[in-house]
C-alpha cells in the first residue's frame, strides 16, 4: 500500500522521507487537505552503457571511405599564396 503524508509533515521530514523512498523503493503520496497533490517515487534504474561501443549502430557508411578519390582538393589554395 502507498504511504500517504500531509504536505506540512513532508516539509518537516523531507530529507528523511527521501532517504526512506530510496531505501525501500516505495512511493509516498503527498496530500494537501486530504487530496493527493504529488507522488514521490524512486527513480528508474537505468543500465549504464560501457564507454567503448556506446555509439555502435548510430551511423551508416555509404560507399568506400578508405580508397583515395580522383579529385584534387583545392579548398585552401587561395589562403596559401
Amino acid at each position: 500500500m502507498k504511504q500517504q503524508m500531509a504536505a506540512g509533515e513532508f516539509k518537516a521530514k523531507c530529507l528523511s522521507v527521501l532517504d526512506e523512498v530510496q531505501r525501500t523503493r516505495k512511493e509516498v503520496v503527498i496530500t494537501k487537505r486530504g487530496k493527493p497533490v504529488a507522488r514521490l517515487v524512486p527513480p528508474v534504474e537505468e543500465e549504464e552503457k560501457p564507454l567503448f561501443g556506446r555509439m555502435k549502430g548510430t551511423i551508416k557508411i555509404l560507399g568506400d571511405i578508405v580508397s583515395p578519390i580522383d579529385e584534387i582538393w583545392t579548398g585552401d589554395e587561395e589562403n596559401l599564396r
